[in-house]
């Protein structure tokens, strides 16, 4: 790492988001470390970030190797400044919210959201909260989702998660003020990667015998086309490094597809109306 180069953090960097958004950073010029919970993934980026990167492994539930991560970046550093935090690792296990295992929805939350408090606490003095570190401050960047302001069905734990993530966000960005450390939210809506194809292959068809059987397909189905059809990781990746570079970054960004039906007319409509609309279209309605 130059002595010139900011130095960024990117979780769950192995793929989509967070991989484009190390891609960026490094074109940009600028040293990433990508965490990564696997080492042929961390061999993979280490090869193709040569001397502008390394990954670091750690899985964002566990303490521990955060801790550790945090001491081998800290070294690395040598007295400087960690520039940014991308809190970007995360799961999504859909499933009816009144059946779906508690193990999976603490699972959602203890990867979406206690991994993005673990990691701001973890990193913090690397940022700048320890004032003995040379440098600017840094900035934290969550990636949440629109799914943080509006709560599709069989998505209740990833859709709390996330919202719970914006409201986390909002209340550490004030109480870092005294330390100059920024806290900034992108919120995407559907990008193109295979976050819930994932989630869904995961849940296979466990709930098919349930009153939400059909309405769940119907939902996984739509889902799946999001993945496809969504905006490209690069939109999103590059909206995160401007957050985390521009002079004077807002404090939260929405990149969202066809932004007029899947953000306004959501946020502006009556709930009740935006109710009958998402039940018609997935068979919810009596």
């Amino acid at each position: 790492m130059r002595a010139d180069q900011m130095a960024f953090l990117v979780t769950g960097a192995s793929t989509g988001i967070g991989r484009a958004i190390a891609d960026r950073l490094v074109a940009q010029g600028h040293y990433v470390f990508a965490s990564v919970r696997k080492q042929a993934d961390a061999e993979a980026l280490n090869a193709a970030f040569g001397a502008n990167g390394q990954a670091v492994l750690f899985d964002v539930s566990d303490l521990d190797a955060i801790e550790a991560a945090a001491q081998t970046i800290g070294d690395a550093l040598a007295g400087r400044t960690l520039a940014g935090l991308v809190n970007n690792a995360g799961i999504a296990l859909p499933g009816p919210a009144l059946i779906q295992p508690l193990d999976e929805i603490e699972q959602v939350m203890n990867i979406n959201f206690m991994g993005v408090v673990r990691c701001c606490r973890v990193f913090a003095p690397l940022l700048g909260a320890d004032p003995s570190r040379t440098g600017p401050k840094g900035r934290i960047v969550n990636i949440t989702s629109v799914s943080g302001k509006f709560g599709y069905p069989f998505t209740a734990a990833y859709v709390a998660a996330k919202h719970a993530v914006e409201g986390f966000s909002d209340s550490l960005r004030r109480e870092l003020l005294l330390v100059g450390i920024d806290v900034i939210v992108v919120g995407p809506g559907a990008v193109k990667t295979p976050i819930w194809e994932k989630g869904a292959a995961v849940g296979g068809n466990k709930y098919r015998d349930t009153i939400w059987g059909k309405p769940l397909e119907r939902l996984t189905q739509s889902l799946a086309a999001m993945d496809q059809e969504g905006l490209d990781v690069s939109v999103v990746a590059n909206l995160v490094e401007e957050a985390l570079t521009t002079s004077k970054p807002k404090t939260r960004y929405a990149p969202v597809p066809n932004k007029l039906v899947n953000w306004w007319l959501a946020r502006f409509l009556p709930p009740r109306m935006v109710d009958r609309v998402v039940g018609k279209n997935l068979s919810l309605l009596p």
